[in-house]
């Protein structure tokens, strides 16, 4: 079995499979982790104040069933094949004829791709699996704070811990890296917000982009924080002019970083030695 897995063509077609079907799971967690976490804020308040928690039906990552949501219908195994049933479906639900979203697809597709070309950078092994593990979690981190302005602790702690773990065996970089590139990762992020909090008496960012930014440094090492922060800002600042100047977004209105984050961190752990070697040359 090893040695099958061992074919680097094999393990890439699994891994994209295997990617697809957690792309799936992953539109599941983007969609519903925040309103758990709504949820538990409400049952929290309401603690606070004394009174009983608000009734409300089970709600999790695996109950309700999935559903329509214009008309209620309950999603069956065959309509919730991954990709395949959106296009057999012509994107549309088979009971109303509703639109069905398209991040749907979009967020399997490149669960898919970054999964197998993970397989084909790192072939199989530890190095592989945590890659996987990275790459799910960024890409959840990024579409949650697309829509909601979040990153929940739920998924960037365990990240952070995650990457330190990994790293105790030197799978992307030396532990003490990982260690200061946790804490730095924290600390670079915090010093700007602050600096920014006393300058103009707003906040610039949320507290989970420092906890992002952390979690990168444990898995791949302080000395791609640079690249990671200047990557993710320069793409930040792009496109934040753009929805100002030809989308007439409001200078007040916020936009998330969260994602230009992860965007970075998937570009440093796939190329980040390069492109650092790259970046230092032309200085």
């Amino acid at each position: 079995m090893l040695e099958f897995l061992n074919d680097r063509l094999v393990f890439t077609a699994l891994a994209s499979l295997l990617g697809l079907f957690v792309g799936s799971f992953l539109n599941v967690v983007i969609h519903r982790l925040p309103r758990m976490m709504e949820r538990d804020w409400h049952a929290q308040a309401a603690e606070l104040r004394g009174e009983p928690p608000p009734a409300q039906e089970r709600f999790n990552l695996a109950t309700p069933r999935s559903r329509c949501p214009h008309c209620g219908h309950l999603i069956t195994a065959l309509e919730n094949i991954p990709v395949v049933s959106y296009v057999l479906l012509r994107g549309r639900c088979r009971h109303c004829g509703a639109q069905i979203g398209r991040r749907y697809p979009v967020v399997e597709l490149l669960t898919a791709a970054l999964s197998g070309y993970a397989a084909w950078h790192f072939g199989f092994g530890v190095a592989a699996v945590g890659a996987l593990l990275f790459l799910w979690s960024m890409v959840a981190l990024a579409f949650i704070d697309l829509d909601t302005q979040l990153l929940p602790d739920s998924l960037t702690l365990p990240l952070l811990w995650l990457g330190l773990a990994f790293n105790l065996a030197t799978t992307y970089a030396d532990l003490t890296s990982a260690v200061v590139g946790a804490m730095t990762g924290y600390l670079a992020l915090w010093s700007v917000y602050w600096l920014f909090k006393f300058a103009t008496g707003k906040e610039g960012m949320g507290y989970g982009d420092f906890k992002l930014l952390a979690a990168i440094g444990a898995w791949l090492g302080w000395q791609i924080l640079p690249l990671t922060i200047l990557f993710s800002s320069l793409v930040g600042a792009l496109v934040g002019i753009f929805l100002i100047v030809l989308t007439r977004h409001g200078r007040n209105v916020p936009i998330p970083f969260g994602p230009y984050l992860a965007a970075a961190g998937i570009l440093a752990l796939f190329w980040g030695e390069s492109l650092t070697t790259l970046y230092l040359g032309t200085l």
